[in-house]
């Protein structure tokens, strides 16, 4: 997808803000027309508004309720029709996907506040993937995806234990003076 900047976000102080890394996640990820997508830890709602503005039939989610009721205000101030509820993790998420998209967590640090947890990703910066990436074989449709943002700052051989498994592609990536930002598609 393209990033569209006409699509207008508003921020609050406890809600994740647009960034370079959803930026990158946005103009790595294509979707099609009704591609069915689960957005996990929407925060303000930009990458599941691009994703529903190019067709797809999105379900977005995040645990933090200001981010759920951000998410909804921009929705519609963009015209963006989506499902958005509250949720932690896959907790309140009973269909299929095509496409689980998710911006990790990914700083290796440990604070526990609403907003620390949008990217608060433990001591390894692994955060929830182990536990995202076993459970979305009950959420996933057959050929399904798992996309994500991962961190150089991430400890990487465990990142590399974690992914073993599957089948990963990174799909697209920026050089940040202090990180190496990638997004990767994960088959299972």
């Amino acid at each position: 997808m393209r990033y569209d900047p006409d699509i207008r976000i508003e921020e609050r102080d406890d809600v994740y803000s647009p960034s370079e890394d959803s930026i990158l996640l946005i103009e790595s990820l294509n979707v099609n027309e009704g591609e069915r997508i689960l957005e996990i830890g929407c925060g303000s709602g930009v990458v599941a508004i691009h994703c529903a503005k190019n067709g797809a039939s999105v379900t977005a989610v995040d645990i933090n309720p200001s981010a759920v009721a951000l998410t909804r205000r921009n929705a519609a101030a963009n015209g963006a029709f989506m499902d958005i509820r509250l949720s932690d993790l896959y907790e309140d998420i009973d269909s299929h996907y095509d496409t689980i998209v998710f911006n990790l967590p990914y700083l290796p640090v440990n604070d526990e506040g609403m907003l620390e947890k949008a990217w608060s990703g433990g001591d390894d910066g692994i955060g929830p993937l182990p536990k995202l990436l076993n459970e979305a074989r009950e959420r996933l449709l057959p050929r399904g995806r798992f996309v994500i943002v991962v961190s150089s700052l991430m400890d990487q051989p465990r990142l590399d234990e974690v992914l073993n498994e599957y089948d990963v592609t990174a799909i697209g990536e920026k050089k940040l003076f202090f990180e190496l930002l990638r997004v990767l598609e994960i088959r299972l």
